[in-house]
């Protein structure tokens, strides 16, 4: 398998969980209320799986090593179009916590809020994920020898063997700091 196969693996999975958020958008639409549970679960996804698994591998291996290229014009400005990308994501993923919290302490009001964010995180991460499985991964795969991609698949398992403990480590460190 190639480096860029495992990202596009989790592309699916990532494409599996916006159609959750999709048909909870419609519920939201009709029923006028959401479960801050499905929010929390939701977040969760997307911190850990989708930004913390999935763009921790592109931004701290495959980023990484493409910096150490001579990338075309072209190639880099799509990279750091990708990085602006994932950090739009944070940044709504972040306003969908502070939704969450004030909806669950009785604001109403933030649904509104609630949704929009949602709604964003269902429109962003489709054209963001065509945006790197057709134009980004085959042109930087082009960057890379057979070699150095294998090392970098090789990373990639590496990453994701450190995933658990650094999220249970940071849920430790969190309620101690309560």
């Amino acid at each position: 398998m190639q480096a860029r196969g495992l990202l596009m693996i989790e592309h699916r999975l990532i494409e599996r969980m916006i159609t959750i958020i999709e048909r909870t958008l419609s519920q939201i639409d009709k029923e006028k209320k959401v479960d801050p549970v499905f929010v929390d679960t939701t977040v969760d996804f997307i911190r850990t799986y989708a930004d913390r698994t999935h763009h921790g591998k592109e931004e701290d291996i495959l980023f990484r090593d493409l910096e150490k290229k001579n990338l075309s014009e072209e190639d880099q400005q799509l990279m750091n179009e990708l990085i602006e990308d994932h950090v739009l994501g944070r940044k709504t993923t972040k306003k969908l916590i502070d939704a969450n919290t004030s909806y669950r302490n009785g604001d109403e009001s933030a649904l509104v809020e609630i949704e929009s964010n949602l709604r964003l995180l269902s429109d962003f991460y489709p054209k963001h994920i065509e945006k790197e499985d057709k134009v980004f991964f085959p042109a930087a795969r082009r960057y890379f020898s057979e070699q150095e991609d294998q090392a970098m698949l090789d990373a990639f398992w590496e990453f994701d063997k450190k995933m658990i403990h650094d999220k249970y480590i940071s849920v430790v460190e969190a309620f101690e700091k309560q």
